[in-house]
């Protein structure tokens, strides 16, 4: 794996790289890349994107997904988001901009990339950062979690005032120890269409985290 992160956060998880579990970690992921070249998600580069493209003192926002899209050419390393030729957009992604739409009144955007999001202090993390083609959660419980946990804690410890997006159990759940009377902590159901209906539409996340960045004195997201 290229370790090569952006500054805040690899000082910030140095010792968490030395430990045993992320050794292991490391060791099995480098080997999934070597021996299924074409079948590991996203490209290897691209593994810590969310961090690289959001240091710590930036982060404003934070989105917890689950795991990379197993479908070649989507995952980029941003939860939800997909690299900017992919259409139609993933079902997931096309909710969260009906509901974008919904609440702000914005117009569906020309590309699925979200790059433009992290830009601006969204840190759109996955709890699990790879993925084997067609096999949702194959790269689950080997480690990942426990990281995600780590950067979390990071978070908690070196951070206020951030607003965590949290769609479905396992976001939440993961996300369970975030201290909600510093940070404004939003939850709902999983965009996902088996769940959308139940909660996701009507939510109004998009609108909130403004207000919230607002009253923050922080600029808001143009989503």
């Amino acid at each position: 794996m290229d370790m090569n992160l952006e500054k805040s956060w690899s000082l910030a998880l140095k010792e968490e790289f030395q430990k045993p579990y992320f050794l292991e970690l490391k060791k099995y992921v480098e080997s999934e890349y070597t021996n299924k070249p074409s079948a590991i998600f996203p490209p290897k580069s691209m593994i810590f994107q969310a961090l690289n493209l959001c240091p710590i003192e930036k982060v404003k926002v934070v989105i917890l997904g689950q795991d990379p899209y197993p479908k070649k050419g989507h995952a980029h390393g941003l939860c939800f988001s997909v690299e900017r030729n992919i259409k139609p957009f993933p079902k997931s992604l096309t909710n969260i901009f009906k509901e974008i739409e919904s609440d702000l009144g914005l117009a569906f955007p020309e590309n699925g990339n979200l790059e433009r999001w992290a830009e601006q202090g969204v840190l759109m993390l996955n709890s699990v950062l790879t993925v084997e083609e067609g096999k949702a959660d194959s790269h689950s419980k080997i480690g990942w979690e426990i990281f995600t946990d780590a950067i979390l804690n990071v978070l908690n410890r070196q951070t206020e005032g951030v607003v965590y997006i949290l769609w479905g159990s396992k976001a939440q759940r993961i996300a369970g120890n975030v201290n909600s009377e510093k940070n404004l902590v939003l939850k709902s159901v999983h965009p996902s269409p088996l769940s959308s209906y139940r909660g996701f539409f009507g939510c109004k996340h998009f609108s909130k985290t403004n207000e919230y960045l607002l009253k923050m004195n922080k600029n808001p997201i143009i989503w």
